[in-house]
């Protein structure tokens, strides 16, 4: 029996549940005894003119050792996107400006991490405010700039020369067009950034939190000036990521320098409040879409207008948009569809990815049109759906977002979803409520989705050894920060070789030990590091029969591998002659090295259905139950699977109903801390109803499709689509996310007034 597609428990729990993960934070490595610790000063304010800095009294602090600020480093300000304006540079600690809150600003270096606490408070830097920009459809009028030697607050544009054509929606029986807010969220992981870091004569040592080694130790060397091969990076255990630690940030670089200046070890650990405002954020993108078609629910066109905030410095977020323009139909055939997009600095957190990364953006905006134009039609919003996607035989389906759909069969997902829930016996109990006019709504919403995973990084290497012992080690380009990569890994090499988990290693995460790899991002890893494992594994078992070939004087073709044995044996000769890996390896190294590229991206997809009860006396949301139908083609282990979709479908709903960054109009955050900023809890959430359906990719040889994303991507529309369901008697259209009882409330409320939102 194979161990793929089995519920095997994750054999990397038993520490973490134990002993505990070691973080960043935790490090013991004797290399860094003596380190120093290191404080930022963030600048307070948004934007201003930095007109003097005295270090002074921080300096003759107890147990300060320096303090540096931007006029003693001698690292040339970064570019943090090779694609944005390359005016939008940003140095590492402010010299002349600050553009937000959070920005660094002066560096404290001390013996004890609370002395450098205490020494940044005396800190004493003088500010002259500049005017603040915060909303990026503001911004674009480029009367606040952030760089004025830029001359502009577009950081980049995607086909946004000119304006639209004014007869593209001509001969459409219906248009209909919203802006939409797909607000700014915080990633949040439980684990904030962390570096530490030593030198070892030229040789630099980093340990850092992030989701991949291969490309930190390249950023690292950049911002230094170094070769790479100069640079060792290592991943101790990760503490959630979520996107927002895909690169390195340039507080690696400061703790780096700093090592290197004085010559010890130097640690560092932000505060969750450092973490709440100096961490990359997500989404943060304004939409207006129009969708136009027949009065029967034929949909003709769809143009998709994106504005992508940037926040103070360009980065990963600059390039948001164009997933978002990719996918921006869906899986919807639609004749004729139109997007532009333009990425806007303004004076708050920089963007970059999070969970899904211009995908789920792109579904909220498809899905939130779908939801207007089946109401415009007074069509049911499923059957809308089901009317306008891609059929099954027509994939691979060359989409007018520019990519091609590898498989899929979206009109089954949502049947499936649909018939899960009950459809039709919802909506019989919505139109009773209604008609008694129950102060509890109910609504329903449905969405249907596609996602790109491993898009841009098809490519990944793996390495498969066995040992005399007969243990194996894995080596993996990827590294988990949460998703199982250690058991997922181990059972792909166990299906070839036939040894056991517990004699499997997994590593990861050291750019010495594995000097290539594309990390955790974009749910790749299995489609790519897991193949290339599996392709090791397998490569490895024909190195091995060739080598027991003469052993067992037999023809290669002859051979096969016992898995009850972990041997080499003659097929069809029972009793004869057999070796085992561990032997082979003990008479000389056994070990593959391999790159797998898929060369192609997969398109996992899937429908949800959401239904929540709405109180219309205090616009109080309650989700009851959430149906989804996640296809990542066959399912390697449905605990890791399940644990994924779990996770993505919490933030999701989270995005609908909870989470947002918000600042004030002087570019404060005013959710600096997890009392201030709604991150759910079990309370909030109902048991999750999970649906099976697999349709494999002919990407890669096991029909696997990434799976991390899907969850969060189908429930933030559903979720959404379901409030202004249940408020849609009342000629409730759309409200933004998050849909926070207040904001539910003020819509009843406008509408009572006869006002349709």
């Amino acid at each position: 029996m194979s161990i793929l597609g089995t519920r095997v428990v994750r054999t990397e729990d038993p520490v973490f549940l134990t002993r505990g993960a070691t973080y960043t934070d935790d490090l013991t490595d004797e290399r860094l005894t003596g380190a120093l610790h290191l404080t930022l000063v963030r600048s307070p304010v948004a934007h201003a003119t930095i007109t003097s800095i005295d270090t002074a009294e921080a300096l003759a602090s107890p147990g300060v050792v320096a303090v540096v600020t931007g006029a003693d480093l001698d690292l040339d300000p970064a570019l943090l996107f090779p694609g944005a304006n390359k005016s939008m540079t940003r140095p590492f600690l402010a010299t002349e400006r600050v553009r937000f809150v959070g920005e660094p600003v002066a560096a404290v270096l001390s013996e004890e991490l609370y002395q450098g606490e205490d020494a940044a408070e005396l800190v004493d830097v003088d500010y002259d405010p500049l005017p603040v920009v915060i909303d990026p459809l503001v911004a674009v009028n480029d009367e606040t700039l952030l760089f004025p030697e830029a001359g502009t607050n577009i950081a980049a544009a995607y086909d946004y020369d000119g304006e639209p054509d004014p007869g593209f929606f001509d001969g459409c029986e219906v248009v209909v067009t919203r802006d939409l807010v797909n607000q700014r969220l915080a990633a949040a992981p439980l684990e904030t950034r962390a570096a530490s870091a030593f030198w070892e004569g030229d040789k630099l040592t980093a340990y850092i939190s992030n989701q991949n080694a291969q490309g930190g130790r390249d950023e690292i060397a950049g911002w230094l000036g170094i070769d790479k091969d100069k640079v060792h990076v290592i991943l101790p255990d990760v503490g959630g990521g979520f996107g927002a630690k895909i690169g390195s940030d340039p507080e690696f670089a400061i703790v780096a320098w700093l090592a290197r200046q004085q010559g010890r070890p130097v640690r560092w650990n932000e505060s969750r409040s450092e973490n709440m405002t100096g961490m990359v954020q997500g989404r943060a993108q304004r939409q207006t879409i129009t969708i136009g078609g027949t009065r029967e629910g034929k949909v003709t066109h769809y143009r998709l207008d994106v504005t992508q905030d940037a926040g103070a410095y360009p980065r990963l977020g600059t390039f948001l948009p164009m997933f978002t323009r990719m996918m921006a139909p869906g899986t919807y055939d639609i004749p004729n569809v139109e997007s532009r997009a333009r990425v806007v600095v303004t004076n708050t957190t920089s963007i970059a990815a999070y969970r899904g990364a211009g995908r789920p953006e792109a579904t909220a905006a498809i899905e939130r049109a779908m939801d207007l134009f089946a109401a415009e039609i007074g069509k049911d919003p499923a059957e809308v759906r089901k009317l306008n996607v891609v059929s099954p035989d027509k994939f691979p389906f060359q989409t007018k977002g520019g990519v091609e759909y590898d498989s899929g069969e979206y009109a089954k997902a949502i049947d499936l979803a649909l018939a899960e829930s009950g459809y039709e016996g919802l909506r019989a109990e919505q139109k009773a409520r209604r008609e008694r006019g129950d102060v509890r709504q109910m609504g329903i919403g449905v969405s249907s989705y596609v996602e790109i995973t491993g898009g841009g990084a098809f490519a990944e290497d793996a390495s498969v050894e066995v040992h005399p012992d007969g243990s194996v080690t894995v080596l993996t380009g990827t590294s988990p920060h949460g998703q199982g990569h250690a058991t997922a890994w181990a059972m792909l090499a166990s299906e070839h070789l036939g040894i056991g988990l517990d004699k499997i290693t997994v590593k990861h995460g050291d750019t010495e030990l594995i000097p290539n790899g594309g990390g955790t991002m974009g749910s790749r890893s299995l489609q790519t590091g897991g193949i290339a494992v599996h392709q090791a594994a397998g490569e490895l078992v024909d190195l091995a029969k060739q080598r027991a070939a003469d052993l067992l004087e037999a023809s290669v073709d002859d051979l096969e591998v016992d898995t009850d044995t972990a041997s080499i044996t003659v097929r069809g000769v029972p009793g004869s002659k057999h070796v085992t890996f561990a032997e082979l390896a003990a008479a000389e190294q056994l070990k593959v090295d391999t790159t797998w590229d898929g060369k192609k991206a997969t398109f996992p997809f899937g429908a949800h259905v959401c239904v929540v009860e709405v109180d219309t006396e205090s616009g109080k949301v309650t989700v009851e139950k959430i149906i989804a139908v996640d296809d990542a083609g066959p399912i390697l282990n449905p605990l890791l699977c399940e644990g994924q979709r779990h996770g993505g479908i919490a933030q999701g709903i989270a995005q609908a109903l909870l989470e947002e960054v918000v600042y004030d109009d002087e570019g404060q955050p005013l959710t600096g801390t997890f009392a201030d900023y709604g991150i759910p809890s079990a309370a909030e959430l109902p048991s999750f109803d999970l649906v099976e359906m697999t349709t494999p990719t002919p990407v890669n040889p096991m029909g696997y499709k990434g799976i991390g994303e899907a969850g969060t991507i189908g429930s933030t529309p559903a979720t959404q689509s379901a409030v202004v369901d249940a408020l849609s008697h009342l000629g409730i259209r759309h409200i933004d996310m998050p849909l926070t009882p207040l904001r539910v409330w003020e819509a009843i409320q406008t509408a009572s007034e006869g006002v349709t939102k």
